[in-house]
């Protein structure tokens, strides 16, 4: 088929009208040959391709030819015989063509784009260009923005190539606070610096201080958006700064989803025959919990609604589970283990 159109313009062969236009404007942008100086000829020559396709397939009559008969067909003259269904077509019923492939020059087509025939350099307020002739005078922008803003011969940013700026990728910053801080809720300020620029492009380093609302219960990993408070940069949209909520370690307790964890070390006897916990919370009220059950190392005694809030239920908490770590003898005389025995024995 010799050059693939398609793939030249990066898009599918189903492609519409409007996909074909975005293609275009994206790639011309890329290899015009005023934004590459240091590869001019060879920015030139992909120019030059790259609206060679689009001049042929967001043209009905050409790109029907070229999808049945490839770019051979196309300029060539001389699709097969039995060819039909293109205007120029012999009336004789012979089947030979008479369409012609003129190729339109690449300038007029971004012209017809952009308004003017380089955006990268001779900027003035009247250009000459090849569809207006020397002193034709180009709007500023056939979008309803200023185009000029948007290229990268104006802001010299990578990401100015497309008609709107793209966003910087967001800055993430860890925020730690005490398992207090995510129990009642808290506000804590921080003080951030950031380069800011002005209409005429200079860069000023500003200080700022934000205040985050913890709300309580929230979990590790909650992210916390301040929207384009990262750094300005000419031709993109300020990146967003997020915190991301990082849960410090508790002495006393851990944290099970909206449940509290805590473990309390006792003796055997306190196991076997009864035992008192006595428990600080997070807001500092003490609970006297009594166990009245034997404990086994896997038993646990949950008081309910002592837990962490629950984010979207405030007024709720999670419950609060009290483990137990027994601490056994490391050795037991004859008369202890005899009477242990019987006293087993006869439970």
């Amino acid at each position: 088929m010799g050059v693939d159109y398609y793939k030249v313009l990066q898009v599918d062969r189903n492609a519409k009208d409007d996909d074909l236009k975005k293609a275009y404007r994206k790639l011309a942008m890329k290899w015009h040959p005023d934004k590459n100086p240091n590869n001019k000829k060879d920015a030139e020559a992909k120019f030059k391709t790259i609206s060679e396709a689009y001049d042929v397939l967001s043209d009905p009559q050409k790109r029907a030819i070229y999808d049945q008969y490839g770019e051979e067909g196309l300029k060539g003259q001389m699709p097969p015989p039995g060819a039909s269904g293109f205007s120029g077509m012999s009336s004789n019923g012979g089947g030979s063509a008479n369409f012609s492939f003129n190729p339109r020059n690449a300038d007029d087509i971004f012209s017809e784009f952009f308004g003017f025939s380089s955006p990268f350099g001779g900027m003035g307020d009247n250009m000459g260009g090849s569809r207006g002739g020397p002193g034709r005078q180009f709007p500023r922008s056939m979008f309803g923005d200023d185009i000029f803003s948007q290229f990268g011969g104006a802001s010299g940013g990578e990401g100015s190539s497309s008609m709107h700026p793209r966003k910087m990728a967001a800055i993430e910053r860890p925020l730690p606070c005490s398992l207090e801080d995510l129990y009642t809720g808290t506000t804590k300020k921080m003080k951030i610096s950031r380069d800011t620029t002005d209409p005429t492009r200079r860069t000023t380093e500003v200080e700022e201080i934000i205040a985050i609302e913890v709300k309580p219960g929230w979990k590790k990993g909650t992210k916390i958006t301040f929207p384009e408070k990262g750094n300005e940069q000419p031709g993109f949209i300020p990146s967003d700064l997020v915190f991301i909520i990082d849960e410090k370690p508790h002495a006393v307790f851990k944290r099970d989803n909206n449940d509290l964890v805590a473990t309390q070390k006792i003796s055997l006897l306190e196991a076997l025959t009864g035992y008192t916990a006595q428990v600080t919370t997070l807001d500092g009220r003490n609970l006297t919990i009594p166990v009245n059950s034997v404990i086994s190392p896997t038993y646990e005694e949950v008081v309910k609604g002592e837990g962490m809030p629950i984010p979207k239920e405030p007024t709720r908490k999670g419950n609060l589970r009290v483990k137990f770590n027994i601490k056994f003898p490391t050795r037991l005389t004859s008369d202890q283990k005899t009477g242990i025995k019987r006293l087993l024995t006869s439970s």
